[in-house]
């Protein structure tokens, strides 16, 4: 029997009906001879809820931070009431929700007093979302008789302490995997975790950073060479764009571990960036899977994808960027300039999207965020300096789009009504970037997609599932 590892996002166990479905998956894959992990999410917005509590708090609105944190638990008590009918495991599972709650109202109410949210503390209280709805969602697979075990991520997911994106410590944590969650799937349990929580190696609580619970997933598969991980969320699949601006768009069937790191950075929301990294080092399929709809067969990740006869596997954008221009005429050949430009941005913790540079200027695109005119403010002591916002980045990946002739003509006759700011093609084989306004984003995702779609792959593409256009 193989083990697989299925992480289930928040819409996947946001409710007793979502928990409900969630434990029919995993039991169906257990009666096909799998070995499950099973990796859950907060339920559904409740970590945004849980930082607005810890902000509230730190205002100095405790009145604030503790309703926030009553209607939390009220919503967790109520969705364990449902699930779980056994009285005697009722009850306890409500012993262990209210005491969870009391120790947040305690952390909230000594928040409101020092009026300081440290990452540490944020840490703390975000970490209680996965805590408790993977107790629940253990609970609730005991009574719809899958031998499920809680199991305290924080135990396995060992990092450094960088609070709210922290780094795992692989080699510990392969050696906690394989201590502590082997020899319960060994004895035929489910271990069931949260994921985006960790701790440190003194075992104080940190996280992975948001959309964290995906990367969980992957380090645990990683650590325990799984069979496959499945990412089960609330859509089929990795899409050619976003059906909500392309109502066409197609299910990708099959893709490359690399055009799926590169789509999931640019902006595809179904995967967090980080994730693909523990499956490509141990070569381990990732599923892309759709909890409301299982019989669906997703996206399969894999290290080589097969050939694509599209020029085009997906289209994503990047929103709420900004372009910062430096100007400098006199320096920019000259020594280090580039390498002081940077020294800028890593001083204040900002990503580079993409870089473009004449002789006399720099251009660089940038997450729009508070420190820009900090950055700024920096750059100036280096070269002359301006930044626009309300930028978005349009990320298109194919295989070898180096290797095509005319790509660029057709990609940008496609979109010749519109603007264009900044281009990128050639740092990646499979990738061709470019910068325009924000405002413009959609009306490029529907020509470009009109454009590349018209004849896709049925080796690559669910065409059958293509509804037609009214």
């Amino acid at each position: 029997m193989s083990v697989v590892v299925m992480k289930f996002g928040g819409t996947s166990v946001e409710d007793p009906a979502a928990i409900g479905r969630t434990a029919e998956i995993v039991a169906g894959r257990v009666a096909l001879g799998k070995r499950p992990v099973v990796v859950v999410s907060a339920m559904a917005r409740v970590t945004d809820q849980l930082l607005r509590a810890a902000k509230c708090a730190a205002s100095g609105d405790r009145t604030g931070a503790l309703a926030i944190s009553s209607r939390l638990r009220a919503r967790h008590r109520d969705t364990a009431c449902v699930l779980v009918k056994n009285q005697a495991e009722g009850a306890r599972l409500q012993t262990l929700i209210d005491e969870k709650f009391d120790s947040l109202d305690e952390m909230l109410r000594g928040l409101a007093v020092l009026q300081e949210l440290t990452p540490r503390i944020s840490d703390l209280i975000v970490s209680y979302g996965e805590r408790i709805s993977s107790r629940i969602v253990a609970a609730a697979f005991c009574e719809r008789t899958v031998n499920a075990v809680h199991v305290d991520a924080r135990e396995i997911i060992i990092t450094d302490s960088q609070f709210q994106k922290a780094a795992p410590l692989e080699a510990i944590l392969e050696k906690r995997a394989n201590e502590k969650l082997q020899p319960l799937i060994n004895y035929g349990q489910v271990p069931v975790m949260g994921g985006f929580i960790s701790s440190n190696e003194a075992g104080i609580t940190t996280t992975l950073g948001r959309g964290g619970s995906d990367y969980t997933g992957a380090l645990v598969g990683g650590a325990l060479t799984a069979e496959s991980i499945e990412i089960w969320t609330d859509v089929d699949g990795i899409m050619t764009t976003d059906p909500r601006v392309c109502p066409d768009a197609l299910r990708v069937k099959v893709i490359s571990f690399e055009e799926a790191a590169e789509l999931a950075y640019f902006g595809a929301k179904v995967l967090h960036p980080a994730t693909i990294l523990p499956a490509v080092k141990k070569n381990i399929p990732v599923h892309v899977l759709n909890s409301r709809n299982p019989s669906n067969e997703g996206t399969r990740i894999i290290s080589l994808a097969p050939h694509c006869k599209s020029p085009f596997k997906s289209i994503a954008v990047k929103k709420r960027l900004s372009i910062i221009d430096v100007v400098a005429s006199r320096m920019l050949m000259s020594h280090g300039y580039m390498k002081e430009i940077f020294t800028v941005f890593d001083k204040h913790h900002c990503a580079v999207d993409m870089v473009s540079t004449s002789e006399v200027s720099v251009s660089l695109t940038v997450d729009s965020n508070d420190n820009l005119p900090a950055i700024a403010a920096d750059l100036s002591k280096l070269a002359d300096v301006k930044y626009e916002g309300r930028k978005a980045l349009v990320c298109m990946v194919g295989e070898d789009i180096r290797g095509q002739s005319g790509i660029a003509a057709q990609v940008f006759n496609a979109v010749r009504h519109i603007n264009v700011r900044m281009i990128s093609q050639g740092a990646s084989e499979i990738n061709m970037s470019f910068m325009i306004e924000e405002d413009d984003a959609e009306e490029a995702l529907r020509s470009l997609h009109a454009a590349f779609f018209k004849e896709p792959d049925p080796a690559i593409f669910d065409v059958e599932a293509r509804k037609p256009l009214p």
